[in-house]
């Protein structure tokens, strides 16, 4: 994480004011708001998770290993698609909407098969999600949404968090399977 932006958090939640993450983000003159923070920590997410899907080759984008414990896991292809539905899934949820695309399930549409459909789903995906953000307020982040994940209630900003996380839990196991093919993640590539 960028040294401007752990200053910014740490003199929001020090209570210093918004004024640092405003300035870490180019924009002095905006307010800081629970959409621009959101927002900008997706973005980071998005990057990393984007450029790691882009990294694996299209013949190796239906990889999974097969040497040790790793019976019934998901293809690096399923990973991906899986993580850009649940985008679309609690997006839709923290706007109390459908998704705007058949999702046919958590793990995605089976019509998408090739890398370049695959990344596309993905990008449109984070693309959603960041709309979904942008939504957010200090009215309305508290309040109840239908939890994409059964009968619950939870409330925007829980789902935020989840929906903020969720990648990287994939995003681990894509690294190792990159590494398995001999591939380092975008992310982990000296600058």
């Amino acid at each position: 994480m960028r040294k401007e932006v752990v200053t910014a958090i740490l003199m929001l939640a020090l209570g210093t004011g918004g004024s640092a993450l405003a300035s870490a983000q180019g924009k002095t003159d905006q307010k800081i708001t629970f959409a621009a923070v959101y927002d900008h920590t997706l973005s980071g997410v998005e990057k990393e998770f984007v450029s790691g899907a882009e990294a694996m080759p299209d013949d190796k984008f239906n990889f999974a290993p097969t040497q040790g414990e790793f019976k019934g896991v998901r293809t690096f292809a399923q990973q991906v698609k899986h993580v850009a539905a649940v985008n679309y899934m609690f997006g839709a949820a923290i706007m109390s909407e459908k998704p705007p695309v058949n999702l046919g399930s958590e793990n995605g549409p089976d019509n998408l098969t090739s890398k370049a459909d695959i990344v596309k789903f993905l990008k449109d995906s984070f693309a959603y999600l960041h709309k979904a953000l942008a939504t957010l307020d200090e009215n309305n982040i508290l309040g109840q949404v239908q939890s994409p994940f059964g009968p619950n209630t939870i409330s925007r900003l829980g789902l935020t968090n989840i929906a903020i996380s969720h990648p990287f839990d994939h995003y681990g196991q894509m690294a190792v399977y990159l590494r398995m093919n001999g591939i380092v993640p975008p992310a982990s590539r000296g600058q």
